[in-house]
């Protein structure tokens, strides 16, 4: 096998990933402390077209260098948006149809390997705080709880990384769907 050069990847450039049809999801990053892991979410976002990031709370917002390190270019393509406050975006979204989804550990949540998307519909996934997680006011306000399963000692996976297996978990199930 050779690897194959950036040139042969066939990617969109910025105008046709703004023109491009995006995927049926939103991104909503519930006060992320880590700068690093806010321009790793818009990576993975730009690779699986999501629709939307919302930077809530503390989380900081581009340009900033930090971001722009992980990032590599994706805050120019990412639509995002700053909002103050989590919980109302979520009545917001939801007022507009859009299902919340906070990816959390709580009780009765759906494993995600369980979890099946309807076909037509957009959800919003919420991240929380690399510490406290996704605050309680909006895991409660939330239509669905996703729990990602672990079987080592950690309780819990860095949120990059939880949006990067939900995201592509998510979007596969969608592709299958449709």
């Amino acid at each position: 096998m050779r690897k194959l050069k950036n040139s042969e990847l066939d990617r969109l450039n910025i105008d046709e990933f703004k023109s491009a049809k995006k995927t049926p999801l939103i991104i909503i990053l519930d006060n992320i402390r880590s700068l690093n892991n806010i321009g790793s979410v818009f990576r993975t976002s730009d690779a699986f077209l999501v629709d939307k990031i919302y930077l809530c709370g503390i989380t900081a917002t581009p340009p900033h260098n930090d971001i722009r390190k992980t990032a590599l270019g994706s805050t120019e393509t990412v639509d995002w948006e700053y909002v103050e406050n989590t919980a109302e975006l979520v009545k917001k979204l939801q007022t507009e149809g859009i299902k919340v989804i906070s990816i959390e550990q709580a009780e009765n949540a759906t494993l995600l390997h369980n979890f099946t998307p309807q076909h037509n519909s957009t959800y919003a996934l919420v991240f929380g705080n690399e510490v406290k997680g996704v605050t309680q006011d909006v895991v409660d306000a939330s239509d669905v709880v996703i729990e990602i399963p672990q079987y080592g000692t950690k309780h819990s996976l860095n949120i990059s990384v939880s949006c990067g297996v939900v995201v592509w978990d998510v979007f596969s199930k969608m592709r299958t769907n449709n």
